[in-house]
């Protein structure tokens, strides 16, 4: 691999690892720099970008830890469900085709766009949503969210914020470091099948783990210094998912 490849790689990982620890969506970069201009098939490049996922959510962990941000976020009625359903969903993401759920993701994106710019105090000034069956649906779609996550990735951090904040009613800062620590402990689980399968191309992987590093932990700085910070979350995130089905939906 070229130098200028590398460089490409190190800073689409900054990138990612910046948007994924504010809003999600960060993995549509990496997996398409791997698949289209570093030739690594699906499968192996949905592996090797766990490498530079768990890079950025171990520096945006260390950030939030020092300043004692993990203790106030942590939620294992949250935590445990995701957990669960990630170690299904990495099982899947070994045998079944990424390709399967590319329709359904462009629906869901729709209507996540939908939830976000229509009601946006709902995401500024959230209320946890008490419905009929909530005690047993919530942990249910918290479950489907991890396997979502483990077979996939790209996108999760968006679903994750929106049933954490619309749902369960956690300010948007606050969601943010959980999704962070979620998605850092059930990546070292769905690293380690892929890597025992083989797919994992290490030299690109941590490459790009150099950007995504840097780019996690300046945002948590972002997120936990800067006053505003859930504002300015919220409006990347309304630009991530519109730039997210502008690509899929015209450049795909």
């Amino acid at each position: 691999m070229s130098w200028f490849l590398y460089l490409i790689a190190a800073l689409g990982g900054l990138a990612a690892g910046a948007i994924n620890t504010l809003a999600g969506y960060g993995s549509a970069i990496t997996l398409a720099i791997m698949t289209e201009l570093l030739g690594l098939p699906g499968n192996v490049a949905n592996g090797t970008n766990r490498v530079g996922i768990m890079a950025a959510s171990l520096t945006s962990l260390g950030v939030y830890q020092k300043k004692g941000e993990l203790k106030k976020s942590w939620q294992a009625k949250i935590v445990i469900p995701i957990l669960g359903g990630a170690v299904l969903g990495v099982l899947l993401a070994v045998w079944v085709d990424n390709e399967s759920f590319l329709i359904i993701y462009k629906v869901l994106m729709v209507i996540m766009l939908l939830l976000v710019i229509l009601k946006p105090k709902r995401w500024l000034d959230p209320v946890a949503m008490d419905y009929p069956g909530h005690q047993i649906i919530n942990p249910v779609l918290l479950f489907l969210l991890g396997i979502y996550g483990g077979f996939i990735q790209m996108g999760m951090g968006i679903f994750f914020l929106a049933l954490t904040v619309v749902l369960l009613g956690n300010k948007i800062k606050e969601a943010n470091i959980l999704k962070i620590l979620v998605v850092g402990i059930y990546t070292v689980i769905v690293l380690a099948i892929f890597a025992y399968k083989g797919l994992v191309n290490w030299e690109i992987g941590l490459t790009m783990a150099i950007g995504q590093a840097l780019g996690g932990w300046l945002s948590a700085k972002f997120l936990t210094d800067v006053k505003n910070a859930g504002l300015w979350a919220y409006r990347l995130l309304v630009v991530v998912i519109i730039a997210a089905l502008v690509r899929m939906f015209f450049f795909s």
